[in-house]
């Protein structure tokens, strides 16, 4: 077989269909706004494969009003030559069979991110309908399904000089609770993916407004490009990015890094393209090689005393921007998301490249070696006046020998599984709320005012202030390094404030600290908002409550408008604790919003432009987004 061989041959069947309607959240994580964005990608990611394979240039991806899509690549095209032993087309069984594909015995691609191979065939199968389309050996080839069924046959429909597939799909609605694609989401994910293909070109066409808005994503510099959109909202250190790249036993790293003057650190992982939120062994050796080279460097140019500690690799990482990506052959992720690497051998294999070629960029660009240690020494000197702060706010040296932080109000239970507590603005409607709460099971914590912002603070100030060390203390993980989620006394914290301009600044202020020093909270499902009514409206001494002016109007045409007062709230506290009970704490009658990170580098951004020191992100994102605005205080 050729080198550049894909034929029905490599095509590998190990198990059919039959599941995927019946469970679709086990093949797409769930039937919500985020398994249908799963749909797009799941086609894209099987034309990077063949962009990773060197095939594939374009990649375009259409949403049209009905909010089907179509994505179309210049690839090499499935195969359609008949598999014997199933007396079906290599199309066919692709999109009809799970575990179907080239990416199991070798042949078709050497280097792929679908690793499983249930892409497109579940695709089709959560498709009200799918056509797939194929320009291969000079003729275009078109089939029809209708939830994953083919009601046609593999037909030649014309001739055409390219080559490469298109896929077009409707989501069904019988799966999916909505099918309004995010152009957010969408672009977001078409973004990075062409930042970790240098060169490759994808467009996005949503025609779904007045007038079709297009975006074309393409970045010669590839992941220095992108290490150049992740601090482009930041204050840098050095303009000159770290750039290298390696290869051993087959596999490639590449990696590209710059500091910025923040507090926190940026460390992006993938492998063959997937986003290993969960780092992995690629990340391992990254961070061993980073601490080892930065520690021998300072100590052999005289910037580290004989006397003085090593740097901490927390030191070296403060205000790092890093992306690092590997293409391996045989990539080993753990768990159904694939999110962490688990191939042993990556982590000697970074380490070694990056010690090697660190160490050259240090040596030939001192003044940017001298910056970055400067950095890290600064870091260090904070992180030990941070140490006997630190000690005060774990669990066992705070909640062991002294009484719980501030004026929190405990549960009964001591099971943290059914456990939550109320972070409350204000002692007015942490008073409200203590009178509301079941005692069983909900605690409540009162802030006072606004909490310091942890972007624009080294960790030593953050432990000092006594809000924070409320909130650390009482969910008992500590913080940064030192988390532990295993230790957290609630598996709830609801950020409760009120629905006016100082209630969102001072939820984002505390989701900031979230997100920066304890995000496996965030991670794992613990953290909510509270969701507070905004009108009381009130007929015949009857209350009915709004949580939107939509609610409003509807209640007000179902009611009726004679002899009716409506109350707007600004605050928690003009509520009794009757009605806070029954409206935001009740769990039999409340609303909870809870708190994700569907993309982890939209994430940064956002908070860097929210709460960093530069006003201009800022300004232009207020711009951007003031039609969006829902409530605003006048």
């Amino acid at each position: 077989m050729s080198k550049n061989g894909y034929n029905a041959e490599d095509i590998t069947v190990l198990e059919g269909l039959e599941a995927v309607r019946k469970r679709p959240s086990m093949y797409i994580g769930s039937t919500s706004i985020r398994g249908l964005h799963h749909l797009i990608y799941e086609v894209v990611d099987n034309s990077i494969d063949e962009a990773l394979a060197g095939f594939c240039n374009n990649i375009d991806v259409t949403i049209h009003p009905d909010n089907s899509v179509i994505v179309e690549d210049d690839g090499r095209g499935i195969p359609v030559e008949i598999i014997p032993k199933y007396n079906r087309s290599a199309v066919e069984i692709v999109l009809t069979k799970l575990h179907a594909g080239g990416k199991f015995g070798g042949g078709g691609y050497r280097v792929s991110g679908g690793l499983h191979g249930v892409g497109v065939s579940v695709v089709n199968a959560l498709s009200e309908w799918l056509v797939v389309e194929v320009r291969r050996g000079g003729k275009v080839y078109q089939q029809k399904y209708e939830r994953g069924t083919p009601v046609s046959k593999l037909e030649i429909v014309g001739s055409s000089k390219n080559q490469g597939t298109t896929i077009s799909f409707l989501p069904d609605k019988k799966i999916f609770d909505d099918i309004n694609f995010d152009p957010e989401m969408i672009n977001q994910r078409m973004r990075e993916t062409a930042f970790l293909n240098k060169d490759l070109k994808i467009k996005v066409v949503d025609t779904r407004g007045e007038s079709p808005k297009e975006i074309v994503y393409k970045y010669k510099g590839g992941i220095v490009d992108f290490v150049k959109y992740l601090n482009s909202k930041k204050d840098v250190l050095h303009k000159k990015i770290i750039y290298f790249e390696g290869e051993g036993n087959g596999n490639n790293i590449e990696l590209a890094a710059q500091y910025n003057s923040g507090y926190s650190e940026n460390i992006f992982s993938f492998a063959n393209n997937i986003n290993t939120h969960e780092g992995g062994t690629h990340l391992s050796g990254l961070r061993a090689a980073l601490t080892r080279t930065l520690n021998d460097y300072a100590r052999g140019y005289g910037l580290l005393k004989e006397k003085e500690e090593n740097l901490a690799g927390e030191d070296i990482r403060e205000g790092l921007t890093v992306v690092l990506s590997v293409k391996l052959l045989e990539p080993q992720f753990e768990g159904q998301t694939k999110t962490k690497l688990g191939n042993s051998e990556m982590r000697g294999l970074v380490d070694n490249v990056v010690s090697g070629k660190l160490k050259e960029f240090l040596e030939e660009n001192p003044k940017e070696a001298r910056i970055i240690v400067n950095k890290a020494i600064s870091a260090s000197l904070a992180r030990q006046a941070a140490r006997k702060a630190r000690e005060i706010t774990r669990r066992k040296g705070l909640l062991e020998n002294m009484s719980l932080p501030g004026k929190l109000a405990d549960c009964s239970t001591k099971d943290p599984s059914h456990s939550e507590i109320y972070l409350v603005e204000g002692d007015s409607a942490g008073g409200s709320a203590k009178q509301a709460r079941d005692r069983e099971f909900q605690a409540i914590l009162p802030l006072k005012g606004k909490i310091l912002n942890v972007e624009k603070a080294r960790i030593n100030k953050i432990l000092n202030s006594e809000e924070i060390k409320a909130i650390i203390s009482a969910l008992g993980t500590g913080v940064g390094e030192d988390f532990d989620l295993e230790a957290a006394r609630y598996h709830r914290a609801i950020i409760m404030t009120d629905a006016d301009v100082d209630g969102s600044h001072i939820r984002t202020l505390i989701l900031t600290f979230f997100y920066r020093y304890m995000q496996p909270l965030i991670e794992e499902g613990y953290v909510y908002i509270a969701q507070p009514p905004l009108y009381k409206i009130t007929q015949k001494k009857k209350n009915y409550y709004a949580f939107s002016d939509k609610e409003l109007n509807e209640t007000l045409e179902k009611t009726g408008r004679e002899g009716i007062s409506i109350q707007r709230y600004k605050g928690l506290g003009e509520m009794n604790p009757d009605q806070l009970w029954e409206t935001t704490m009740n769990p039999d009658t409340r609303t909870l919003l809870q708190v994700t990170i569907d993309d982890a580098v939209s994430a940064d951004e956002i908070f860097t432009i929210l709460m960093g020191d530069k006003v201009e992100p800022r300004r232009e994102f207020i711009q951007k987004h003031a039609k969006d605005v829902r409530f605003l205080d006048i």
